[in-house]
């Protein structure tokens, strides 16, 4: 059963992760293109995902008995829609850090049909406490996302 939440998790790549999605009826508009909204679910499995295999677990993030607790956030999002998916395409989430510390983490991601990108996107993640307040984002967790975004040769 682990390998199989694995599979279903995508890949670690040398650059950070990789989810491959197929576009379903309920995720089209009546034209059969990919409504707006939807790639926001998509980029968000691929963020919970790539968090998966890096081993952290967002529902009990708490690090080495920290009381205080830590939480990741949508803080921003920019969007740059390239071109339309449609009804059974099947998409790549491709997720990588650009940045990993302080109070937040930024991560680049796009949407891909093959080789053509038709999302990209700049997300700014806020790192906040169980009150909801801003937190540094602990060392050795930055340094895990940064060291999926480096190629393994480098």
């Amino acid at each position: 059963m682990a390998e199989l939440n694995h599979a279903l998790s995508g890949e670690l790549t040398n650059g950070g992760h990789r989810l491959v999605q197929r576009v379903y009826y309920e995720d089209t508009d009546f034209s059969g293109v990919v409504y707006h909204a939807r790639y926001l679910h998509f980029m968000e499995r691929g963020r919970t995902d790539y968090l998966r295999l890096l081993g952290v677990e967002q529902g009990a993030l708490v690090i080495d008995g920290d009381t205080e607790g830590l939480a990741f956030v949508v803080h921003r999002m920019e969007i740059d829609f390239k071109a339309p998916a449609r009804m059974d395409d099947i998409l790549t989430i491709v997720t990588h850090t650009e940045k990993a510390g302080g109070a937040k983490m930024v991560l680049s991601q796009e949407v891909r049909r093959g080789e053509q990108m038709l999302i990209a996107a700049k997300v700014i993640i806020a790192v906040i406490n169980a009150r909801g307040r801003p937190r540094r984002l602990p060392e050795g967790l930055a340094a895990q996302f940064l060291g999926a975004a480096r190629p393994a040769d480098a």
